[in-house]
């Protein structure tokens, strides 16, 4: 019997061994990461692009922080005179979830088109805002278009619009330039909004708007017609896996009270110590060992 037990013991003792031995997993591999984009106080990280001026001119502060939200405003203005914005966030990426909280506030200013009446959206695997040209109206980019009610009109949020680019829709090629989301609501101007976006290189896109799953869409490339884009550079039919992250300014205020990303590219080696288990796309350059 005290054979038997030794035994045990030894195998024990030795399983236990080569465990200690084996390859560690971090033990925050769980844990999400998420960055928030937006600080609270200013623009850090932040650059704009407004029609007819160059890349950072913030013509009329367009583009600002108001009792810590980011606000697109127009106070400033006399008329709209198609001055249409894009806030670039600095770096670029491929794979990520994207959470946003807005409210569209106030009324449209003069001279805004109809259609861009409480109306604003982030913009995805947005082309290098430094090859935009000047009088470019909209980034090459898949647009999540937000919204708010106008009257009794429906107008849900969580669209999807298409500047300079196609995607497919159940393995079938969609050109058209603005497809509408059937699934979601309609809110009210003022009211807070909690959207969010998974974005998995080309292979899948997913739109949410409070917890529902508005648009579902993949295989993006670039196509169609965008006064401004220089083709030279993107050329059509060229897949879309990466890119900027903008929100727009098309003549409406609109506050986002938080703006947070969860990159989803790292390091997915086991034995790296910053391994996480929700990485989707595997960065080898990224991994660190001890």
């Amino acid at each position: 019997m005290k054979e038997k037990v030794k035994i045990i013991l030894g195998i024990s003792f030795l399983v236990l061994l080569l465990a200690s031995c084996g390859p560690k997993t971090n033990p925050n591999a769980d844990q999400e990461d998420w960055i928030s984009m937006f600080n609270g106080k200013d623009l850090e990280g932040w650059t704009p692009k407004i029609r007819g001026f160059e890349y950072g001119d913030n013509h009329k502060n367009t583009f600002k922080v108001t009792d810590g939200n980011l606000r697109v405003t127009y106070q400033d203005y006399d008329s709209f005179e198609s001055k249409f914005g894009h806030l670039f966030y600095k770096t670029k990426f491929s794979h990520y979830r994207l959470k946003a909280r807005y409210r569209m506030v106030g009324e449209q200013v003069k001279g805004g088109p109809g259609w861009a009446f409480a109306n604003n959206g982030f913009m995805l695997h947005c082309q290098d805002p430094k090859t935009m040209t000047l009088n470019q109206d909209f980034p090459m980019s898949m647009e999540f278009q937000l919204l708010a009610g106008d009257g009794d009109i429906d107008r849900p949020t969580g669209n999807l619009c298409t500047p300079g680019c196609h995607v497919h829709i159940n393995d079938i090629l969609v050109e058209t330039h603005c497809i509408p989301d059937t699934k979601g609501a309609t809110y009210p101007r003022e009211k807070w909004v909690n959207v969010e976006a998974v974005v998995l290189g080309d292979s899948l896109v997913h739109q949410i708007v409070e917890g529902d799953t508005v648009m579902t869409f993949n295989k993006p490339i670039i196509g169609g017609h965008l006064d401004g884009l220089n083709k030279e550079l993107y050329k059509d039919g060229t897949p879309m896996t990466e890119g900027y992250i903008a929100i727009q300014g098309e003549s409406h205020d609109t506050e986002f009270s938080s703006i947070e990303i969860l990159d989803l590219c790292g390091c997915k080696d086991k034995k790296a110590k910053n391994y996480k288990s929700y990485y989707t796309k595997h960065d080898e350059a990224a991994c660190e060992y001890d």
